[in-house]
């Protein structure tokens, strides 16, 4: 007997009903788990363990955005300044402080625990992030009950928690996963005053968990990352307030005192910033950032339709059953819980593929919103019969190229095979073989399943095994370990064509960034210094050298690859012939 739903509209759920076991192990965990809301948010924090601890601990800082992040935490913490935010003597003001704080407490309550050289220790800065992520698929999950059954908000979580996109940034030590929890939190609240008015309750009080959940949140994203999560929220308004030609609901979400407590927790450190430096913060972050994002920011710059190319790959392995529904959703565009979804997703978009710097983390707080609509899809069993049943080879597809480039640039980098990725890579292309041979309109849950359980042997694969086994991609922690390994005390270091954040993290915040000639001069002020001196750097270093009659020898050389300007480095550690 096949199993039977009932065919909510969005935006009015009901339970699963007449659910018969269908016989196959994944979905018996399911239908054990949704029996309770504890179960739920137990079994979703085990899944986002095991799909983003790999490689958390192990991977060095990587540059660029997260070795800025975490080399400002750090000033924080070595200065105990918390207003100011500084990178050496340079001042960070692209971001307001919320991530930092997030990093230099989770830095200063590791130190208290006793943890040795806990400032340098680059996952306790992914912390935060790693929070975020795990809080952003729990709150998928709890905004998606105002669309779907429990039943489907488990699995419109489950795509969050496995998507590429999410699982890169629970491992960075940026402000984006803890963004996205904030956008999810914002919006799971907003949509639930939304739809009790689109049902006609009449709600002379209004709870006000509501407003509390979505004015917090938006205060808390702003800290995070400035004004961005306010358009979110205020495209989201003004697409239902066209749509519906009111927005009577906005009301519920008590605008006057929600307006007053946001202000209440985030002008007290704009106004701190603002004493100290004054207009500079504002200039740096809203100019010099924000703005600048509508040209081709830092190289950056990429045309209309590439979030839409990448979402096949970032959004994997929910992007094929997200295709597969399209179709559906667009017939049920305006019923309301779908309207509103779509109001969340279409023209933030828009935006995001108008502007010209284009960065694939930019579109993350739009996923759930595309995860909760192919959930609806689902429980109607509606996904398309078309051609599109045919993007169920993309649950193959993912794991095979990503493992033969994974072990092939292992081998190109490291000459080493990593074979202990390899039963991980082949149980990754067995559980995606799977889930493309299960895939039919009555079996998509099990085909999605499938394939989570191939994106977490994919994330031990590449995240637990390969990455932290490409030491060439990471030459600071190279440096950094033969730095460690001199016989001075307290070695300094100067660095001459490899200025990377990442160095500056792991060799010490007073490294100095120089040029060849800059580094020579450096080496000869006293003992127990080193020059870092890059390839391209070597000529001028020597020249200096031989001018002011210094005598050197080469310590170590350590070859590699910035990822940050895709080129091969060579980097020299010369030192003074007095340096005991």
């Amino acid at each position: 007997m096949a199993e039977t739903y009932a065919k909510p509209r969005f935006g009015e759920p009901r339970e699963p009903k007449n659910l018969v076991n269908p016989g196959h192990r994944l979905v018996r965990v399911i239908e054990f788990v949704t029996s309770s809301h504890t179960r739920v948010a137990a079994f979703l924090i085990l899944c986002g363990l095991v799909l983003f601890l790999p490689g958390f601990f192990r991977i060095p800082p990587v540059d660029r955005d997260e070795a800025r992040f975490a080399q400002a935490t750090k000033q924080m913490v070595e200065s105990g300044d918390f207003v100011d935010i500084r990178f050496q003597d340079d001042v960070r003001y692209k971001k307001p402080v919320g991530i930092y704080w997030l990093q230099a407490a989770a830095v200063e309550s590791a130190s208290a625990l006793g943890l040795s050289g806990a400032p340098l220790r680059i996952w306790l800065y992914r912390i935060p992030s790693l929070i975020g992520a795990i809080g952003a698929v729990l709150l998928t999950y709890w905004a998606a009950l105002a669309f779907v059954t429990r039943r489907g908000a488990v699995f419109a979580a489950l795509m969050m928690c496995s998507s590429v996109l999410l699982g890169v940034e629970a491992r960075l030590g940026k402000t984006d996963a803890m963004l996205l929890l904030t956008v999810v939190a914002a919006m799971g609240a907003m949509a639930r005053a939304y739809l009790s008015w689109q049902r006609g309750e009449d709600l002379a009080h209004p709870p006000w968990s509501w407003p509390a959940i979505f004015w917090t949140a938006l205060a808390a994203g702003i800290l995070l990352k400035g004004p961005l999560i306010l358009m979110f929220a205020g495209l989201t308004i003004a697409a239902l307030g066209i749509l519906d030609r009111s927005v009577a609901w906005l009301p519920r979400l008590r605008p006057v005192w929600g307006l007053m407590w946001m202000l209440v927790l985030v002008l007290p450190w704009f106004v701190a910033i603002f004493w100290r430096a004054g207009e500079a913060f504002f200039s740096d972050s809203i100019g010099g950032d924000m703005l600048s994002k509508l040209s081709a920011q830092e190289s950056h710059g990429a045309p209309p339709g590439l979030y839409l190319l990448l979402f096949w790959i970032t959004f994997w392995p929910g992007a094929p059953l997200a295709g597969m529904a399209t179709p559906a959703v667009w017939r049920a565009r305006r019923e309301p819980g779908a309207q509103f979804l779509l109001a969340w997703l279409v023209p933030s978009w828009i935006v995001f593929e108008a502007v010209l710097t284009k960065l694939p983390h930019y579109v993350l707080p739009l996923y759930p919103a595309v995860a909760i609509l192919t959930v609806g899809a689902l429980e109607r069993r509606v996904l398309s019969r078309s051609w599109l049943m045919r993007g169920a080879a993309w649950w193959f597809a993912i794991p095979a190229a990503t493992s033969i480039i994974a072990v092939i640039g292992a081998i190109t980098l490291t000459r080493q095979p990593v074979f202990l990725a390899w039963p991980f890579v082949a149980a990754a292309l067995i559980f995606g073989l799977f889930a493309w041979w299960l895939y039919d309109d009555g079996r998509a849950e099990r085909a999605l399943l499938n394939a989570v359980v191939a994106a977490m042997f994919l994330a031990f694969a590449v995240y637990g095994v390969v990455l932290p086994a490409l030491t060439p991609l990471f030459p600071s922690a190279e440096i950094a370990r033969a730095l460690r390994n001199v016989a001075c005390a307290g070695p300094k270091a100067a660095a001459a064509g490899f200025h990377e954040p990442s160095l500056v993290f792991m060799t010490g915040t007073s490294t100095v960034l120089t040029d060849g000639s800059g580094a020579a001069d450096f080496l000869a002020q006293g003992s127990c210094r080193f020059a870092l001196v890059e390839k391209s750097s070597e000529r001028s270093f020597v020249l200096r050298a031989e001018a002011i009659g210094l005598r050197y020898n080469v310590a170590n050389r350590i070859d590699g690859y910035n990822i940050s300007q895709g080129r091969a480095v060579s980097i020299s550690i010369f030192r003074s012939e007095t340096t005991e």
